[in-house]
């Protein structure tokens, strides 16, 4: 952080080596590196409370929900009965959180590298996992999330999570983005699983989320993009999800939202139906770029974006 030539301390997020968007901080609650990256909790003007990693705005009290809804409730939602849920990352505890509302979840796998990053979020921003880590279904580990999973020969889930930093040059996420990792998480879903993971901005960084659906669509019978129009991210957010059989892509409003209210899924500010059909409606450029994507991301050559 460093003040621009205006009153008061200014953010300065990066969204590409050229261009770059500031916040006005109202505050600075927590700032320091971990064994792994910089974390910092600041309360901005716009956008609240704000967790930021390595200089990228991760999650903000304003608008964070959007997020969290659109990664985890299409695939949830796809699913027909999701009793096993395995979440990759999720520092924050949000993803749990919107996991959690599902009945019928009997167990849910959290792993995040970084256990001081969770230390953090229970402190200053409570407000989103709303006591998620506590719950009684939930079981934490804290290591690298690609080596937890090949660790697991005797383990299946029904929805696996990836919510990880993006790829950026030099992350430690970066291989969790690679057809080998999408091949081994294919190995562990059941017989009707399905893998949603973030897949960077749409604008900043489109080459980056085609080539992520590609490679997932090598791996799955399934594969679909999406996104989600978060305020906080300055761009509209990609997805995309992998499925051995369900196709969320194919839900209709209706259909989605008989779900919600059969399996008793409440509190939801962002996703019903009608925003389903929405979140996988592309527009022209968006699905010429997909269909175009030759590209796979691999161990040897894996997806990366330059900061």
């Amino acid at each position: 952080m460093k003040p621009p030539e205006r009153d008061g301390i200014w953010y300065l997020d990066s969204q590409t080596p050229t261009c770059l968007f500031s916040y006005k901080v109202k505050r600075v609650l927590f700032t320091g590196e971990t064994r792994y990256q910089r974390v910092e909790v600041v309360e901005t003007y716009d956008y609240g409370k704000c967790l930021i990693i390595d200089g990228k705005i991760q999650s903000s009290t304003s608008d964070e929900w959007i997020y969290h809804e659109a990664l985890v409730h299409p695939a949830m939602l796809s699913h027909p009965n999701p009793r096993r849920v395995l979440v990759i990352g999720g520092g924050e505890g949000a993803t749990l959180r919107e996991v959690l509302k599902h009945p019928s979840v009997e167990e849910a796998v959290m792993v995040d590298l970084d256990q001081e990053v969770v230390s953090i979020v229970k402190e200053y921003m409570g407000e989103l996992p709303q006591g998620s880590f506590e719950n009684p279904k939930v079981k934490l580990y804290f290591e690298d999330g690609r080596r937890f999973l090949s660790g697991q020969p005797d383990q299946s889930f029904d929805v696996i999570i990836v919510d990880v930093t993006d790829p950026v040059e030099g992350s430690p996420s970066i291989p969790l983005y690679t057809r080998e990792f999408y091949e081994e998480a294919s190995r562990k879903l059941t017989g009707e699983g399905i893998l949603t993971t973030q897949a960077s901005p749409l604008y900043y960084n489109l080459d980056c989320h085609t080539r992520i659906y590609r490679t997932l669509a090598v791996v799955f019978p399934v594969a679909r993009s999406y996104k989600a129009d978060v305020p906080a991210y300055v761009s509209s957010w990609g997805f995309v999800v992998g499925s051995k059989k369900p196709d969320p892509a194919a839900l209709q409003p209706d259909e989605v939202n008989r779900r919600i209210r059969e399996r008793g899924i409440r509190d939801l500010k962002f996703y019903d139906g009608l925003t389903h059909r929405f979140m996988f409606t592309h527009p022209k450029h968006i699905r010429r770029a997909l269909e175009a994507e030759g590209r796979i991301s691999t161990d040897r050559e894996p997806v990366s974006m330059p900061v």
